[in-house]
């Protein structure tokens, strides 16, 4: 599928692609192509060959991982966002799987083309190194909210986070299943029962995969968020 006037221009003003110049961004487009996929589609599986970039232009993705006959959910990728760029850079296997949460509209721009635009287009190459650190804090914060914090502090940051970002209005929607939020947060679904019925006594009260969150103050005090680990602009 072509890329739509609108969808191009989205894609182009991505950090990551928005420096270089029109001929390597037509060049890195070369034999790209954009696909869409229903909901629980599984796009790379970890331990193949990284042949694609991917650029998340509509719905979300999960990433995870598999050992010893478990998952566990790694990150999800929300539009418009680039996944995958280290193994296609360095030409290796993907060190995650990803699957379509709900029906997505995905970019796969081949990896020699990435490979080639960084060996071509310094603004692309200072781009791309920006966007690799970028991606190395995100790993650092995500670990440090794992390690130091309960599951119950994981949880309630989290929900302040979404409900932040959904408008900071008090009400969000989850946007996933409860498994997958469990394995987001480190959790299993039994704990993660456990932590919503704990936060219950901080205002929060859950109808499906609606949240209400009717005492944010006290949230915030047991959340204790940290700008180290949860502002995004750090």
């Amino acid at each position: 599928m072509a890329l739509r006037q609108n969808d191009y221009e989205t894609v182009r003003a991505l950090g990551l692609f928005c420096d270089m110049s029109d001929d390597s961004f037509a060049g890195l487009l070369t034999g790209s192509f954009l696909q869409r996929f229903p909901a629980r589609v599984q796009l790379i599986a970890e331990g193949e060959p990284a042949d694609f970039l991917y650029v998340a232009v509509e719905g979300r993705i999960e990433l995870f991982a598999s050992a010893n006959n478990r998952d566990s959910t790694v990150t999800i990728v929300e539009p418009v966002a680039t996944f995958i760029l280290a193994a296609a850079v360095k030409d290796a296997v993907y060190l995650m799987s990803a699957r379509t949460l709900e029906a997505c509209r995905v970019l796969m721009i081949p990896s020699a083309n990435v490979r080639d635009a960084f060996d071509k287009d310094p603004s692309f190459a200072r781009a791309m190194a920006t966007e690799l650190a970028t991606r190395y804090r995100e790993i650092v914060k995500a670990l440090k909210n794992q390690k130091l914090r309960t599951g119950v502090e994981r949880l309630a940051n989290f929900l302040l986070k979404r409900q932040t970002a959904e408008g900071s209005t008090g009400v969000l929607e989850l946007r996933m299943e409860k498994t997958t939020l469990a394995s987001l947060l480190g959790m299993t679904p039994e704990n993660l029962s456990r932590a919503f019925a704990t936060l219950r006594a901080y205002g929060v009260e859950v109808d499906g995969s609606r949240v209400k969150l009717t005492n944010l103050k006290d949230l915030t005090t047991l959340a204790k968020p940290a700008p180290l680990i949860d502002d995004p602009t750090t």
